[in-house]
Parts: C-alpha cells; structure tokens; sequence
C-alpha cells in the first residue's frame, strides 16, 4: 500500500521505516528542509537503536523515502497519517493540535483518491472528530475516513515495541476503514500480534489512559520508597513481592527519580485538562502530576543531604542526563530539576551522558560536559547517577573513589549493592534502601 507520514520526527520516522520493512511504499514528509536533507544522508534526528540501518536498508529497497512536499506526497496514498508533535499548550496545558489541524487542511486540499487520514499522534478525545470536521468542508465524506491509531511505542526500545507489540488499537467508525488498517498491519495480524478495533473516541482515550496508569505505578512505587527509607524497609524487595502478584505486575515498579520524557508529562495533563472540561476530574491522576514535579527537585535536596546539608562549593558530577537510557531525549528530564536544585544551593555540576550531552548543553548551561563518566568524577565532592546507561552498571568502584575529592556516591537508580559500595570506601545513598 502506499502511506505518506506527515512528521519525521520520533513517531512518524520509527513508524515510517517499520512500514516499509513491511513491504509498503512510504513517503515521510517534514517541513524542516535541514530534516529532510539529513535524512536523504541517512544522518536521524534522534538517536534511537538500530533506526539508521532501518532508514538506510528500506531507502535503498526502493520502499521509503523523504519529501518536503506534502501535496504531491499524499495525492495518490492509500494511507495518510498524521505524526506532528502535539505539545502542552501554553498557558492551561491542553495539547496543542494546531499542527494537527494544520496537516489536516493541507491534506483535504491536496488528495485525489480515496484516503483513510490516521492521527497517529497522540491527541485528545474528540480531535478525530474535528479532524473529520476540517477535511469534510473541502471533500465528500465518501471520500475519506478518520481514523485513530495510538502509538505504544517506548524510546530506545522503539523498533521492536512496533514490530512486535503488546496490541495495536485502530479507531474506526466504518468498515472500509477497518479493512484498510487491516491491510496494513497485516504483517503483524500474521504474527498473532492482538488488533483491537474500537470506536474512534475510546481509541484516543485508550492512548492517555494507558500513560496516565504507567506514570501511577512510577509515582506509587516512588512514595512507597519514600516510606520504605523512614521505616526500614528495602523498596526493591517490596517491588518484587507485589510484582509477583499477576494482577500488579513487576514494570514500571523500579524506584527512582520521577518519570520525564515526551509523553508522561504532557499525556497525564493533556488528560487531567480534558476530564476537567468534560466535568470528570480525574483526582488520582491531579495528584500523580504534582507529587512527579516535586519528587525531581527533591532529589537535589537528597543529594545536598547526603553532603551533609550544605553544597556551597562543591564539586558535583552527574552520571546520566536523558530522562532514560538509549535516547537523547533530555524533555522533562528529572537531570535538568537536580542540575537546577545544586546549583541554587551554591555547587558546581559537572556531567557526562553516552548521548544526551549535546542536547543537554543548550539546557544546561551552567553544566560542565565530561568525556567520561571518570572524567565528570575527577576532584568531585560527589557523584550522582541520574540515568541506568548500561555505561554506568559496572564502574570501577575504586576507581571512580580515588579520582574524587569526597566519598559521596548517590545512586538514584538502584543499580549498586550498598556492601559492594562500601569495599570502595563511598559513602553510598540510594532510593528506598536504608
């Protein structure tokens, strides 16, 4: 089938190129021309594992490639969906679908087929129907059909979660709509992948519940640690005995420093917004949003404790600045609050990511960027790991000690053994294990 994307950006290039190793042929489409020249170098946007080889094995199959020019793009697709980025909107925090509306009347006035148009970004309920709206002003509603179709897709993990996902829920309010979104993921249909159709409003809504729940088990699973501290006991172990428990399950039950990233933090307001709205506030959610924003400054504070109460000139090395390993994706990144509680407390932050440095300069300005993990600790007072790279589960211990000034190693991941800590001479603090 023929399918043009409108927005490369993290979505619509994943989504794009594992279309096209499908077999379908797909036009992904930008209006950044920098984007577009890069991509036609198969130079990405975004770091995500193995997507270059992807990009660059179905550019040369014939199957995918990339355009500025929407019009000619979608003028003969079977398949149209939209992936343009829908940020918090300024002001009251309601996903901002200008750019979604914007595609929308490009694409009504430039098809000349029969079309099924997908929001493949992540949007409110009832956007669909305004999108609906949009393009029926211009053409027959034989024409065309809306359909929504969330994403599930985790970064770093991207390619795989689309290639074999949990479940794919298509959105649609006829049958030759159905039967085309069939078509499509007929590769995964033939792997047993589960396809849930729905009406267009239940999948719109399917997409924010499902992160608003996530983000629940993060925070939950943060306080209990909180607790876990005052009274003794190890978060870890109580993650792994209600883990077990198959109507819990162990993800996303790993203590930590508070969920950031592109989608929790927008998708629970967005969410918290719409149930406002529509009269139906939604309490749990309110609460997970305001105890996330807290927890991340307060874990500069916990640093600062773990100082001994005072920060004022010190050195700080940070060890991960992405707001989770294999991406460089720094948007709401627990890293950019503690970096902000250091530095209002007088200390000086040096730091090193695998990949997010770049991006995290333009941030952080007051940051220091190292070579290496090492390099952020030489003549450090303490060092703080942010982020779960795989770079930083096996550090030489002794190693990292005798290049720091101080003892002081925080570890807000978990990821050491308070007894293998302590051989090296650090001071070891950690999330929920006291």
């Amino acid at each position: 089938m023929k399918i043009t994307m409108i927005g490369s950006g993290y979505v619509g290039l994943v989504s794009g190129a594992c279309f096209a190793d499908f077999g379908h042929e797909v036009i992904c489409v930008d209006k950044d021309p920098n984007k577009i020249n890069q991509l036609n170098k198969n130079i990405m946007p975004i770091f995500e594992p193995g997507l270059a080889d992807l990009v660059e094995h179905n550019v040369k199959a014939g199957r995918l490639s990339f355009s500025g020019d929407l019009t000619k793009s979608v003028k003969d697709s079977d398949a149209i969906f939209i992936a343009v980025g829908t940020p918090s909107r300024r002001g009251d925090g309601h996903a901002d679908l200008s750019y979604v509306y914007a595609a929308s009347e490009e694409i009504a006035d430039a098809i000349s087929k029969a079309a099924v148009i997908v929001t493949k970004s992540t949007v409110p309920v009832g956007t669909g129907d305004e999108v609906e709206r949009i393009i029926s002003q211009k053409l027959n509603t034989d024409q065309f059909a809306v359909v929504s179709n969330p994403e599930f897709l985790r970064e770093g993990a991207a390619i795989d979660d689309f290639k074999r996902p949990d479940r794919i829920v298509i959105g649609a309010e006829n049958e030759w709509a159905r039967n085309v979104m069939s078509e499509i993921y007929r590769p995964l249909f033939l792997n047993k992948s589960p396809i849930l159709f729905t009406g267009r409003r239940t999948a719109e809504l399917i997409k924010y519940a499902a992160n608003a729940f996530l983000a629940t088990k993060i925070t939950f699973i943060n306080e209990i640690a909180d607790l876990c501290e005052k009274v003794g006991a190890n978060v870890q172990e109580v993650s792994q005995g209600i883990g077990l428990d198959n109507r819990i399950g162990s993800k996303f039950l790993h203590a930590g420093p508070g969920y950031g990233g592109s989608c929790f933090p927008k998708d629970t307001l967005a969410l918290i917004k719409t149930a406002q709205d529509n009269e139906s506030p939604i309490r749990i959610v309110e609460a997970v949003v305001q105890v996330n924003d807290q927890r991340k400054r307060a874990m500069g504070r916990k640093v600062i404790q773990a100082l001994g109460g005072d920060a004022r000139g010190k050195k700080i090395a940070l060890l991960g600045l992405t707001f989770k390993p294999n991406t460089d994706d720094m948007r709401d990144a627990p890293s950019i609050a503690i970096v902000q509680a250091l530095v209002d407390a007088g200390a000086t932050v040096s730091a090193y990511d695998p990949e997010g440095m770049e991006i995290a300069a333009e941030i952080m300005p007051d940051v220091s960027m190292a070579k290496s993990s090492y390099d952020a600790a030489k003549d450090s007072d303490a060092v703080v790991i942010v982020t779960e790279w795989n770079a930083f589960r096996a550090l030489d211990l002794d190693k990292l000690s005798s290049s720091m000034a101080g003892k002081v190693l925080v570890d807000l991941r978990n990821i050491y053994h308070p007894e293998d800590v302590a051989k090296s001479g650090l001071e070891y603090t950690s999330i929920g294990r006291s």
